[in-house]
């Protein structure tokens, strides 16, 4: 689908709130309340909107400890990867995972309620996978910045 600039502008506002009401949105975007909300449906209908999620402040909820964990896994078994994917399925703690390149091959993110906790998850559950060669943690002190809008031109013309 080829977006144009309402459809970006739509995005970009969708992104900073997506609790934001059709009308709100017709506004913003100089258009009718109808019009606008067959553009949103259209996007939503071509993937280009996956979803919509609540986004929850993780220290209200007592989440207070975010770490990376660099992931070097042991290439010698078979299956090594599947393996350890289908292994951190069930990790609660681990909210995202990505196959880097570098000085690791994964990456993960995890969520945890304080340091002795994130401690049990790395000795009781991580250091037990098989398929793991070695851990490197990295504990973040503070956000200093969370987007959540994806960069591209929303004021370009086709």
């Amino acid at each position: 689908m080829k977006l144009d600039k309402i459809d970006r502008k739509i995005l970009k506002l969708l992104q900073e709130n997506s609790k934001i009401t059709n009308l709100e949105l017709s506004k913003k975007i100089n258009l009718s309340p109808a019009p606008t909300l067959e553009r949103v449906k259209k996007l939503e209908q071509t993937n280009i909107i996956d979803s919509y999620h609540a986004e929850v402040n993780p220290q209200s909820i007592g989440l207070n400890v975010k770490t990376f964990v660099l992931v070097s896994l042991a290439w010698k078994k078979e299956n090594v990867l599947d393996l350890f994917i289908e292994k951190i399925q069930h990790i609660d703690e681990i909210t995202e995972c990505y196959i880097i390149t570098g000085e690791a091959d994964l990456l993960l993110k995890v969520v945890c309620k304080d340091i002795p906790t994130y401690e049990q998850l790395l000795f009781k559950t991580l250091s037990q996978i098989g398929e793991i060669e070695r851990l490197k943690t990295l504990v973040t002190l503070s956000t200093v910045k969370d987007s959540k809008v994806l960069p591209f031109d929303y004021g370009k013309e086709d």
